[in-house]
């Protein structure tokens, strides 16, 4: 028997579409990400007051979300792996794990969960981390059919560790066309996919997904070219962002939040979303 994740997505995207804000960089064991997220309450805090759609977490701190009493409050996506491929430094042995491989949704249950996330990496020279990242979105699949857990999947291609360190994007259309056809392939509810370098070519990588698409933020960039940059994606068929370092290493997160809100859900302009932010 399966039961639906019909629920569960419209908390989702109970407008439309979502910004969801990823808080669950602890997980990726760089120093850099937590930046900003030294205070995990108080970062909480202030995101809830902000009024995202939902916020992204892992097991260990999804309780400062959940404890909290009453309805309303961001939906709880939970991240469900972790990697290593985010290091400056190449690692000798690149790797993808569910964090409890025998039951890997049990604490997204227990945490009342909207969604949970899990990585699909495309590294160059790294076969065997694209074979655990496989297997890891096969067992997974299988018990959000048997729950009703939509399950959001992260194809990422990276370029090679010596141009940039650290796995930066590759922002090759094709790649990354190609990437996400995969996920949809392996029944993805959502797809959170990285911006093609150029934001016109985004609409190839939403017909290729077939379900909602939301874009990946990667690192802290110029605020108003973000926004630019974020109108122009949900102009190509985004349903919304799943924005971090751009949001919780601002000086101002909540104004961030309400600008991308305003796009998403309002489809105001980078300019537009600009002068939320100023306002």
């Amino acid at each position: 028997m399966r039961v639906s994740s019909k629920a569960r997505m419209n908390r989702l995207f109970a407008n439309g579409g979502c910004l969801d804000v990823a808080i669950d960089h602890g997980v990726c064991n760089e120093p850099s990400f937590l930046s900003g997220l030294e205070d995990m309450a108080g970062v909480v805090d202030a995101l809830v007051n902000a009024k995202p759609d939902a916020i992204q977490m892992a097991y260990g701190q999804a309780d400062l979300l959940q404890s909290r009493p009453g309805k309303d409050k961001p939906a709880l996506v939970m991240r469900i792996d972790m990697g290593n491929p985010y290091n400056a430094q190449r690692h000798k042995v690149m790797w993808s794990m569910l964090q409890n491989h025998d039951e890997p949704i049990i604490g997204a249950l227990e945490m009342d969960a909207a969604c949970v996330v899990v990585n699909l990496f495309m590294l160059p020279d790294e076969p065997e981390l694209f074979r655990q990242c496989v297997a890891n979105i096969s067992r997974v699949r299988a018990d959000c059919l048997k729950y009703g857990m939509p399950l959001m999947i992260e194809p990422l291609v990276m370029l090679p560790n010596d141009i940039r360190g650290g796995y930066q994007v590759d922002g090759d259309a094709e790649k990354i066309v190609t990437l996400v056809r995969l996920a949809a392939e392996m029944g993805a509810d959502i797809i959170k996919a990285d911006p093609t370098d150029n934001p016109d070519d985004f609409h190839r990588v939403v017909e290729a997904a077939r379900v909602p698409v939301l874009v990946r933020g990667g690192g802290k960039e110029d605020l108003k070219a973000v926004l630019v940059k974020s109108a122009r994606l949900m102009g190509q068929g985004a349903k919304g962002m799943v924005y971090g370092r751009n949001i919780y290493q601002h000086a101002n997160p909540r104004a961030v939040v309400s600008a991308l809100m305003a796009i998403i859900h309002q489809g105001a302009s980078g300019e537009q979303a600009w002068d939320v932010y100023n306002g």
